[in-house]
């Protein structure tokens, strides 16, 4: 978590204070239920409250003395609150305030998350419908394959955030419980009530079943989700960083007036912004282990998760979240070239409608290993020629076969090579997803 792939509306979540914050408003919920049940006088929780100051500096020299997070902030709490501090935390254990209060963070976070993606949603969309008609070419490792339009390459990209979206609702969803149960979680020394109470009081569920932490699993569950949505993220940026290679050139990532693309090389104009999601991606992904290895504790508990998720949970959720909309402005300002995208189409001469003639040979009773083999051997000849000063037209040498020519009529050599062919279910696919 670092100042400059951070953006403060994330990072607020993990302050100390913020914490510090949550963790009051834990042990006040909890005494308003005790004086429901009676267990403590009335009127205690709403003194606590008042008088519920903290100083973090303060938190911090008791710690170093004591060695323990949640009583350096019990004791500084009862400096400040005075008598009724003697209810404070009572029957509760430390990982009641602490997993709830991580729990109740990765909520926070996870909803930031969701409204980066909302947005991305929107900037794929309107990308995907400016050009659903701009066409280009489709590759298969790599390389040339057949048509499809850019608008499509966006419209899947929309479509696997949409499932992104949904994943991350669930883990969410799947991650906001409490646990206020006590030592080994049987709550001997607290009634269940008492948790119903703060889970009610905080927007979250109970934890059916806890030790004397909350399982570790719908964490795992919430940092691979994380880790999908980054990967997705750098799925969309490999693209785009494929697409302006020099030799390609069929988007480009915006280029202000200003800006320098090389310290040596005044023409550089690098694809920098998706190249770092590419990396920020690799950050956000390597929490996921850690936090699988977090599910597996010892007994009732132990504490190996907690300095793993005192990283994790800030560095993940706060890079992801600067990923997701610095992925926003790389899309909303995206320069695309129709032209490029054009001429790279007809790079080869046709090559693309290879398929297409394949297939219209098969229906005029040729088996399919012949067809193959009238059709690659035109097609190699195109391929070898290309560059050369009399580069070699593939529907030029299709029209010239004997055999094929024997087979199909000019004009009917002529329809196979038809665009129109390959944007013919464009919109079928739009109305799957669009409506």
């Amino acid at each position: 978590m670092i100042p400059r792939y951070s953006r403060k509306v994330m990072t607020a979540i993990w302050e100390e204070k913020n914490r510090f914050n949550i963790w009051v408003s834990i042990e006040v919920a909890a005494l308003e239920a005790m004086e429901e049940l009676e267990i403590v006088p009335k009127g205690t929780a709403s003194k606590v409250n008042k008088k519920a100051t903290f100083d973090i500096n303060r938190i911090n020299e008791i710690e170093k003395e004591i060695k323990h997070d949640v009583l350096a902030f019990l004791t500084n709490l009862s400096e400040n609150v005075g008598p009724e501090s003697r209810f404070i935390h009572q029957g509760m254990t430390s990982s009641d305030v602490i997993d709830t209060c991580l729990n109740i963070q990765l909520k926070e976070a996870g909803s930031i998350l969701l409204n980066g993606i909302d947005s991305l949603l929107d900037a794929l969309e309107r990308k995907a419908i400016e050009h659903k008609n701009t066409v280009c070419i489709g590759r298969s490792h790599g390389i040339h394959a057949e048509p499809t339009t850019f608008g499509l390459k966006m419209l899947q990209a929309y479509e696997e955030f949409k499932r992104n979206k949904k994943r991350l609702n669930n883990a969410i969803e799947e991650i906001s419980t409490c646990a206020i149960s006590g030592s080994v979680g049987t709550f001997a020394n607290i009634d269940p009530y008492v948790e119903e109470y703060v889970a009610k009081k905080l927007n979250l569920k109970v934890e059916p079943v806890s030790t004397q932490i909350i399982p570790r699993d719908r964490h795992a569950a919430f940092f691979s989700t994380l880790a999908i949505i980054a990967s997705s993220i750098e799925r969309l940026s490999s693209e785009i960083r494929h697409l302006q290679r020099s030799e390609v050139m069929e988007v480009a990532e915006f280029f202000s007036e200003n800006q320098k693309g090389s310290s040596s090389m005044p023409h550089k104009r690098n694809p920098i912004l998706t190249e770092n999601l590419s990396g920020l991606a690799r950050i956000v992904r390597s929490s996921v282990i850690p936090a699988l290895e977090n599910v597996v504790l010892w007994h009732e508990r132990d504490i190996s998760h907690s300095s793993v998720e005192r990283m994790i949970a800030p560095d993940s959720t706060v890079t992801l979240d600067f990923a997701i909309n610095r992925l926003v402005n790389v899309i909303e300002e995206l320069i695309v070239y129709p032209e490029h995208m054009e001429r790279n189409l007809n790079q080869f001469g046709g090559l693309v409608f290879s398929q297409r003639l394949l297939l219209e040979l098969t229906q005029k009773d040729v088996s399919r290993e012949e067809s193959y083999k009238a059709v690659q051997k035109n097609a190699m000849q195109a391929w070898e020629s290309y560059g050369m000063a009399k580069s070699l037209n593939f529907e030029e040498l299709i029209k010239k076969d004997k055999f094929i020519s024997s087979i199909l009529s000019k004009k009917e050599i002529e329809d196979i090579f038809d665009l129109g062919y390959h944007m013919k279910n464009i919109d079928k696919i739009y109305k799957r997803i669009l409506g």
